[in-house]
């Protein structure tokens, strides 16, 4: 964690607007340049960001989510959508699509919820990564604790 006003004042006021762009980047991936891949990474990094200004513990405290469990929720989700097209008696992953586009968002199908599923692994495989990273004192240079002399290797 590092203690500076001026990252925590940036990084509480980026969170809502990293997860509303993560959030647009899903929707419009579908027609557009985007998806489940680039959102997932926008919130994590609005989660990342957290970490560094607050600290993991602050993190864990604040979005007590199981990151690892909404991975594997995220590739189960992907996974069912693929599914479809087998019961139905054609190619695993064929997409299915809404007759009417939706205004404003246009088109939905089984490519969106393929995508979701994607955006909830990387936000969970992603975060989870940066929270371990952070928890290890070794790697954590702020929390680092001084080498004690019983500690320290023998010269030679």
């Amino acid at each position: 964690m590092y203690d500076s006003i001026i990252l925590r004042t940036v990084a509480r006021l980026m969170l809502p607007i990293l997860l509303l762009l993560s959030l647009f980047m899903l929707v419009r991936g579908h027609n557009l340049p985007g998806g489940g891949f680039i959102g997932g990474l926008l919130a994590a990094s609005a989660f990342i960001l957290q970490i560094i200004a607050y600290g993991p513990v602050h993190v864990r405290r604040i979005i007590p989510v199981n990151f690892l469990g909404l991975a594997a929720v995220g590739v189960i989700f992907a996974a069912v959508w693929g599914l479809i097209g087998l019961v139905t008696g054609q190619a695993y992953m064929l997409a299915f699509w809404l007759k009417e586009p939706i205004p404003g968002i246009g088109k939905l199908g089984t490519p969106v919820l393929f995508d979701i599923g994607v955006y909830l692994t990387v936000i969970g495989v992603t975060t989870q990564l940066a929270l371990v990273l952070a928890e290890e004192p070794i790697l954590y240079p702020l929390r680092r604790r001084p080498v004690s002399a019983d500690r320290v290797a023998p010269e030679a």
